[in-house]
């Protein structure tokens, strides 16, 4: 069975910029997605999801709108752009036994039946899964904070500037080739 590891903490405390930390240093071993925000005048507007294959996709937007698109705060959420783009790299870095890249399992993405599906067989299968989880209760969230595989790491101000650090210590230890480095 694979051990995974979630690093979870309140909204802006930097879980994406560690995991992008942590993409860079693992290079062509790591597989999977991120989200960035869709920044413009007035502020936020949407989240496109990137795969580490080169892809990218809007998957919130606050023009897409109900009843087509589940409401998540003031975005609506292309479930569709999800599985098509996020669910297919989340399956292709676990068929290559890459590390899997999962930033993140939040509010928007638990919308997505097939991503849950592809999570939970990944976490309960060979896979290594490093990811970001909100720090909200959820029920579907819940029930990945308590597989046995999964260790949850709560990052806060004191740890978020040395927390990619340690997740590469982790990811060394677990599973051993080229050394992903923060350098």
């Amino acid at each position: 069975m694979g051990k995974s590891l979630l690093l979870t903490g309140h909204a802006g405390i930097g879980k994406t910029t560690i995991i992008l930390k942590i993409i860079e240093a693992l290079g062509n071993r790591g597989g999977g997605f991120y989200t960035e925000e869709i920044s413009g005048p007035g502020g936020r507007h949407g989240i496109k999801l990137i795969t580490l294959y080169g892809e990218e996709v809007t998957i919130a937007h606050k023009d897409l709108k109900a009843p087509r698109y589940p409401r998540v705060g003031r975005y609506g959420v292309d479930t569709a752009a999800l599985d098509k783009v996020g669910v297919k790299a989340l399956k292709r870095a676990i068929r290559r036994k890459r590390i899997v890249i999962v930033d993140e399992i939040g509010l928007m993405e638990l919308h997505s039946r097939k991503f849950l599906d592809v999570l939970m067989g990944g976490f309960m299968g060979e896979a290594h899964i490093v990811g970001a989880i909100t720090d909200k209760h959820h029920p579907e969230a819940d029930v990945f904070r308590y597989l046995s595989q999964i260790e949850i790491w709560e990052i806060d101000h004191r740890n978020r500037d040395t927390m990619h650090e340690h997740v590469l210590t982790w990811i060394n230890e677990l599973q051993p080739g080229p050394p992903a480095t923060s350098g």
